[in-house]
């Protein structure tokens, strides 16, 4: 754990709740080497080391006058006041007592008579988090050598956090320019005989089964760059196997040469050959997995191979997963196989139409105007302001690792890398489609008008059947919040408790619950400020043993189960361990009370008897909550005995049920759709579901209550979304990517009832 005062830490200090103090990178770094992962020894110059050097030399006033007379839009202005602020700070004194720290750890890094070569790391507060990666914003230096470059390179990192690329994206991330900090860490040098990246979800799809590995010669930069398209491997992640390798021909590549990196061309009969062993992949893709298992999330990790060992260089949360197509349009391949012009590997799905324009370096980023297709060898974080503008980007190099697949994900733009030859092959001002979801750039703007005007009108539709939409991150609440639904119908819990980083029952039993209850309290707030005064029903944790057992930090906590599905979960948790659910209801009680967004409401999931919800009604009220006009309280049906049961469940005072059909379905069929032997029977269509849907919907429009469906079933059957209306269900909650097509589903319905062409079921 690190002081706020400390100036110089060893790595092995830091854990994951130091980021104010060594940055999201420098955190990470620290986490690992508690957790025995492989990562280079090192230590961390800290933000407080950044800000007694600010404090020093009054640099504060003085960067705060030059930024505020810059131009963000105007690549010049950028590029002007970053280079006096730049300035300003390599020609500044390092505080001596930092001076001091740092030479006696460089020494007892690499030994009193010996001056190792280093690599020096930014680490700035704002990176490397859940939300944003912040990718190659600040400078890295490698191999360096002796105490006066050393101190020299630590004041050009300090500088970096000033680069134009970085003054943009904090701007448009709307950070405080001033109190945003600088680690750096020192690391011995690794000399890469092969590096690269591992994802361990699929970055393109989300396919949580699979690990996805990214391998070059040389220094990792290059790929980083973008600069060499990869070769790429595709693991397993259950069984550990190698599904899928695709080898590409590395022309060039970064080494160490001596104290200087050097590029060198690659023999000729290594250049095709595959970057490390099959053995290495399945060693990477077991670190991966047990790096994910550790965060508890999704995670993008940078690796290096030297002499055969294989290290960890760097860790972060995923950006991007679950950020969807920009558009919900396609292209039929076939259909549109003569306009095809080139194909490249896919990186950030979507559809994107413009005109060409083709950046053969950063200092040409003047040339995109808004909507245009960014062309380019690779782009590099200078390529940034530019890039925001694109309405796709396609790069000659690279792979889905490259900083253009990273970035062009994070902020939601089509992208396609790797598409040899596409800055000769395509030409300034051509009109083209890309769709970044199958690497393909097609001639001329051929996405079907009438699927465009089916999502145009979708947006002025208005139905008796209300539209909610499932939702998960905060972070997407503005955007989801812009489309045509009439709120949230199901905000699961499990998500935002994941990206605290520690498990709430480890939180309470160190007594930080207030850790817990602020976090979730921010992600609920931010959600209802989005939607007020849409509804938000909110659906409390439902955490599963085998899911949530993710660290050695709780085995002590959570018992494993034979069969978590039916086990310790929902209602019955919250009767025998009522803590984090007491937790959750003070999160509730904050921002409906404090915060007075009233649009808040809760949903009880997996409740197995009238018993136990009447137990957790109980338990509602004596923390200071009460089913009101204004406080709606719902419940998951989600187990053949809510069905059997249903109007016991609402004498005992319900405002409204929401289907589960995924456990719904599981439970009638008696099927586990994660189990791939038994998976072809898990069917909501079944007679038996179908059965169930109606009953349930029935009972609650005999009874005046409400009845909604939330599960995966109507995002995927345009057919049961017809089926669910006629029966006479009050709302349906979907996926964003669905609600233009079920709203639309749904209005043709409800017209063809009132025109008489449907018979109502009832």
């Amino acid at each position: 754990m690190v002081n706020p005062a400390d100036l110089v830490v060893w790595l092995e200090e830091i854990d994951k709740e130091d980021v104010q103090y060594v940055g999201g990178k420098g955190a990470n770094l620290g986490e690992m080497i508690q957790a025995k992962f492989p990562v280079p020894d090192g230590f961390a110059v800290t933000t407080a080391s950044y800000f007694e050097f600010v404090k020093l030399n009054k640099l504060d006033v003085k960067i705060k006058h030059l930024l505020g007379s810059v131009n963000y839009d105007d690549p010049e202005s950028l590029g002007q006041v970053s280079k006096h602020i730049k300035k300003l700070i390599v020609q500044s004194e390092v505080p001596p007592e930092v001076v001091k720290l740092v030479f006696k750890y460089y020494k007892s890094l690499c030994g009193i008579f010996k001056d190792a070569l280093v690599a020096i790391r930014s680490s700035a507060t704002s990176e490397d988090s859940k939300t944003a990666s912040f990718a190659g914003q600040q400078e890295t230096f490698l191999n360096i050598r002796g105490e006066a470059a050393l101190i020299a390179k630590i004041k050009e990192g300090w500088a970096s956090l000033f680069e134009p690329r970085a003054i943009y994206y904090r701007h448009e991330s709307k950070l405080d320019q001033l109190k945003v900090g600088i680690c750096l860490v020192v690391q011995k040098m690794v000399e890469s005989e092969s590096s690269g990246i591992m994802f361990t979800v699929d970055p393109i799809t989300g396919d949580k089964t699979k690990i996805i590995i990214e391998s070059i010669y040389g220094l990792g930069e290059y790929i980083v760059q973008g600069k060499i398209t990869p070769d790429h491997y595709e693991v397993d992640k259950k069984e550990l196997t190698i599904l899928n390798k695709r080898k590409s021909e590395q022309m060039i590549a970064l080494v160490k040469n001596k104290v200087e990196n050097k590029e060198v061309k690659i023999p000729r009969a290594k250049r095709g050959k595959q970057k490390i062993t099959d053995a290495e992949i399945l060693t990477l893709a077991k670190i991966g997995k047990e790096i994910e298992k550790h965060y508890y999330f999704p995670q993008d990790i940078e690796w290096a191979r030297e002499k055969g060992k294989l290290y960890i260089v760097q860790t972060r949360p995923i950006t991007t997963i679950g950020n969807k197509d920009k558009s919900s349009d396609t292209v039929d391949s076939k259909k549109y196989a003569k306009d095809l012009i080139i194909k490249g590997d896919p990186a950030s799905p979507g559809i994107g139409i413009g005109a060409v324009k083709i950046l053969k370096s950063p200092k040409e980023i003047g040339k995109i105007s808004q909507g245009d297709v960014l062309v380019a060898a690779y782009t590099s974080p200078d390529y940034v302001p530019a890039m925001k503008k694109a309405s796709a980007i396609v790069t000659e190099a690279g792979g889905r690792t490259s900083h253009a697949a990273i970035v062009s994900r994070e902020f939601g733009i089509p992208c396609v890398v790797g598409a040899e030859k596409v800055m000769s092959i395509l030409k300034d001002g051509l009109v083209v489609t890309v769709n970044g979801k199958t690497g393909e750039v097609f001639k001329g703007s051929i996405v079907a008008t009438a699927s465009e005007k089916s999502k145009i009108q979708s947006l002025n539709i208005k139905t008796a059947t209300k539209l909610y939409v499932n939702l998960a991150e905060p972070e997407n609440a503005r955007d989801v919040a812009q489309l045509n639904v009439d709120g949230v119908g199901l905000l699961r819990a499990e998500f935002m408790i994941a990206q605290i980083g520690t498990h709430p029952k480890k939180l309470i039993k160190e007594r930080k619950e207030k850790i817990f209850t602020d976090k979730l309290a921010e992600g609920l707030e931010k959600i209802c400020q989005a939607f007020y005064p849409r509804p938000v029903i909110y659906r409390a944790t439902d955490f599963k043993t085998n899911e949530y057992k993710t660290s050695c930090a709780v085995t002590d906590l959570i018992s494993l189960e034979p069969n978590p599905m039916l086990g310790y979960r929902g209602a019955y948790r919250y009767i025998h361990d009522p803590k984090v659910f007491e937790l959750e209801l003070d999160a509730i009680k904050y921002v409906r009370h404090k915060k007075k967004l009233t649009n808040l409401h809760l949903m009880i999931p997996f409740v197995r008897t009238v018993n136990e919800f009447e137990q957790v009604k109980k338990m509602i009220n004596q923390n200071g909550i009460h089913r009101s006009g204004s406080f709606k309280l719902y419940m998951m049906v989600e187990i053949p005995s809510n069905v059997i049961l249903l109007e016991d469940f609402i004498e005992a005072g319900i405002d409204g049920v929401s289907i589960g059909s995924n456990d719904l379905t599981m439970l009638i069929l008696g099927t586990d759709r994660d189990n791939s032997e038994v998976a072809p029977e898990f069917d909501e269509r079944n007679k038996a579901v179908l059965w169930a849907l109606e009953k349930i919907i029935k009972t609650c429009n005999k009874h005046h209550i409400t009845a909604s469906i939330c599960g995966q079933a109507p995002s995927v059957y345009p057919d049961l979304v017809e089926k669910l209306v006629d029966w006479g269900i009050t709302s349906i909650s979907v996926s964003p990517d669905a609600v233009d097509t079920t709203r639309n589903m749904i209005y043709k319905v409800e017209n063809d009832i009132v025109s008489g062409k449907r018979r109502k079921n009832v």
